[in-house]
């Protein structure tokens, strides 16, 4: 993959998205490898009403010379029959969080799973994995799924609010990884007080959607706790999480691996991780000065 030459415009797609750190995250690191690197909040949220649909909002970005896109909630499964074609990963996950525009062509690829699994690897090398319960079905809950199967999860039990999604989401999973590694929770309560740890891959948590994903009297000191929410970078499954002695891992490492892999599709280079992660960092800390 050769490196974009000159201006590289990206953005993200998605709403109540003004307090993302990606955009930090990609100048900065564009900066470093002396591109001419600007990425756009394409928050739907802050348009007309009624907003653009997604497919005009892509149009728009192809009209204005954008390079690509990332894409995230609500749109990740949204934007599939937008796109002309997409990457292994993509079609595996049926998800997809980054866009290139090249040549006239819409080329997705899910950087999702990739990034969550390196978040975990690293930052929870130890944790047990007999039994997972994952909140979420949707694209973001499709790429965590496959990352916690994949990191060796005995056995996934998948809930979302809308049953049909979360036992759709189950049946794909048991036909990649086996019948006895994964099952729709059917009994919230009785799934949280089995589980060794606990991922919410919903939206919950989010500024723009404050609470919690699963009622906080079900956790137990003995559990780990996942969040792939970062803003806040603390929410407040993790704050109660935390008050009770739970190992923790927010969504800060999903946010920069993802996003290190999505700058290498948009640019062609090879990213430094650490930078990034220090970007990331500085965003928190300007936030608070």
């Amino acid at each position: 993959m050769s490196a974009v030459p000159g201006a590289v415009l990206v953005g993200l797609i998605g709403r109540g998205i003004q307090l993302s750190r990606t955009p930090r995250m990609h100048e900065a690191e564009g900066l470093a490898n002396r591109l001419s690197y600007v990425y756009r909040l394409l928050d739907a949220d802050r348009m007309d009403n009624p907003a653009p649909s997604l497919a005009e909002i892509i149009r728009f970005a192809e009209y204005f010379g954008f390079s690509g896109f990332n894409v995230t909630f609500p749109y990740k499964q949204e934007v599939l029959p937008l796109l002309d074609e997409l990457s292994p990963a993509a079609t595996d996950l049926g998800s997809v969080n980054t866009v290139v525009l090249r040549n006239g062509k819409r080329r997705g690829h899910n950087t999702d799973m990739w990034g969550f699994r390196e978040n975990f690897r690293l930052g929870m090398p130890d944790a047990a994995r007999e039994n997972v319960l994952l909140l979420g079905a949707g694209g973001a809950g499709v790429a965590v799924a496959y990352a916690l199967l994949d990191l060796g999860v005995e056995c996934l039990v998948v809930h979302d609010i809308e049953a049909g999604r979360a036992e759709a989401l189950a049946a794909r999973l048991r036909e990649r990884f086996g019948a006895r590694r994964v099952r729709r929770c059917d009994d919230l309560p009785a799934a949280g007080g089995l589980a060794d740890g606990i991922v919410n891959a919903t939206p919950v948590g989010m500024a723009k959607m404050p609470g919690t994903p699963i009622p906080v009297d079900l956790l137990r000191p003995c559990q780990w706790v996942a969040d792939i929410v970062y803003f806040p970078l603390e929410t407040e499954l993790l704050r109660a999480a935390r008050r009770l002695g739970c190992a923790t891992l927010s969504g800060e490492g999903m946010a920069v691996y993802q996003a290190a892999r999505a700058f290498e599709h948009f640019t062609g280079l090879v990213p430094n991780v650490d930078r990034m992660k220090a970007a990331f960092a500085a965003f928190a800390e300007t936030a608070a000065a």
